[in-house]
């Protein structure tokens, strides 16, 4: 292979390749969806082959932290031979999203199917094949190194209720602080912006989910007995959802883009240099969407990474079934969602939305909230800073190409974690946007997996020079 000579790590993890596709597939057979009361068994059986594949890979400390509320998660250290190098904390989950509708798989999800250079089955990309891509990537760095202990000290943390919403991570932080102390963390739960395209992923957006209910009466009513002469909760909130934007798509919530970082002139760039054609983008990903459209001022790519959303998910009231039944609803209902950016907080946002739901609530109505957990904030790391610049240089050492920076739509636990440890999270993770994650035949591409495993080698090789404890 090209290079071998000047990258040892790219021999090692091709020598190791046809192993580590083994041990991947026997992973991925163990359905461990998590959000499935039904399967927690399965979870524990997950984490029970991840512990036992560490101890056969020779870390040296393994625990299954399985007390308390949280599905079992796995924790793992291997000591620096250097007591003065860094520590680095590397982030997964092995649980799994359901998977349904199961009729839509060309194969059983939970038997791996190997199709050219493409893996498919629940969790081979999200998050499996991540965090089996970082186990291959310390062996890789000690047999490019020939070390029998890794350049900086490394620790792992592979939580089992990702999926979930990590409703327990930290409750899992705290408990656990002692064992997580480092100097940077390592989200692997992250995609490149496509195959021939690396990037780095910088920030995700944050989530906040919640309910709006109008009620009227107590009861369904007549609407020739009754039709106006009270109010109507579902033409209530049919305005006040069609006041949540104004006409230009900006959202209407009071001070809601008070707290709005813009992204650097940098990171503009990069995402403008970045292949990108909005109409294939549409086809694959607008859900069969005819035409795109958004906030004035900002590109797609942008809309989507570093601009905040409200999105309605969900609308419920009256009669729906088929045919005509003429009546007032007690009720009305809708679901909606916000993504978040640096710096808008969750609590604030809920707040902001309390306030717009009390100024378009009208007479004879009364509005209840609710929120879905306390939300997830957001996160973003500058591309200035030097783990981050460490990473991107170790990435364009296994593609043998510039790297540029991205960042992620979704939301995931960075903030938290960065939060409660204290210290910087980057990103690094080899999948693709359109690996299905959450749908039917889910897949991941094996050899960018490789090039992943290869570019993590590199950074712990590379970190004890860049890296103040």
């Amino acid at each position: 292979m090209a290079g071998d000579s000047h990258h040892p790590e790219r021999a090692a993890v091709a020598a190791l390749s046809d192993s580590f596709v083994a041990g991947l597939r026997e992973w991925i057979k163990i359905p461990s969806i998590g959000v499935d009361p039904a399967h927690h068994a399965d979870v524990r059986r997950s984490a029970e082959w991840l512990a036992d594949q560490l101890r056969a890979d020779g870390w040296p400390e393994i625990a299954i932290w399985d007390r308390g509320p949280a599905l079992p998660a796995v924790y793992a250290c291997w000591p620096a031979a250097d007591p003065g190098a860094p520590t680095v904390l590397v982030y997964g989950h092995h649980d799994v999203q359901p998977v349904d509708p199961v009729e839509r798989w060309h194969h059983p999800p939970f038997e791996p199917v190997t199709s050219g250079d493409e893996l498919y089955g629940r969790g081979a990309s999200d998050d499996k094949g991540q965090v089996a891509m970082h186990l291959l990537a310390v062996k890789a760095h000690l047999a490019a190194t020939g070390q029998n202990a890794p350049s900086v000290t490394l620790k792992l943390f592979i939580e089992g209720e990702e999926e979930s919403g990590s409703p327990h991570l930290r409750k899992l932080l705290q408990d656990h602080a002692d064992d997580l102390v480092c100097d940077l963390v390592v989200f692997t739960d992250t995609a490149l912006h496509e195959r021939d395209a690396p990037t780095v992923n910088t920030g995700q957006r944050g989530v906040l989910g919640g309910e709006i209910t109008f009620l009227g009466g107590t009861d369904d009513v007549h609407s020739g007995r009754a039709g106006g002469a009270i109010p109507n909760p579902a033409t209530a909130l049919a305005k006040l959802v069609a006041a949540l934007h104004d006409e230009e798509g900006r959202i209407q919530l009071p001070g809601f883009y008070d707290d709005v970082r813009e992204p650097s002139a940098r990171e503009r760039k990069d995402y403008a240099e970045l292949p990108f054609d909005e109409q294939k983008w549409l086809a694959h990903n607008g859900g069969g969407a005819q035409a795109l459209s958004g906030e004035p001022g900002y590109t797609t790519l942008e809309r989507i990474w570093v601009r905040p959303t409200a999105e309605i998910n969900g609308l419920s009231s009256g009669y729906t079934g088929p045919g005509l039944k003429t009546i007032i609803p007690a009720s009305a209902t809708a679901k909606i969602s916000f993504r978040l950016v640096p710096d808008q907080l969750p609590e604030k946002v809920a707040d902001q939305l309390k306030e717009f739901v009390a100024k378009h609530t009208p007479p004879g109505i009364r509005a209840e909230i609710s929120f879905r957990g306390d939300g997830v904030p957001p996160y973003a790391i500058s591309p200035d800073d030097p783990a981050n610049a460490t990473v991107k240089e170790a990435m364009e050492l296994a593609f043998d190409q510039p790297v540029r920076f991205a960042r992620a739509g979704g939301s995931g636990p960075a903030a938290v974690l960065q939060a409660w440890l204290g210290v910087p999270l980057v990103y690094l993770g080899a999948t693709l946007p359109d690996d299905r994650v959450h749908a039917p035949n889910e897949r991941v591409v094996v050899p960018l997996l490789l090039k992943g495993a290869e570019g993590a080698a590199h950074l712990w090789r590379m970190l004890p020079e860049r890296l103040t404890r």
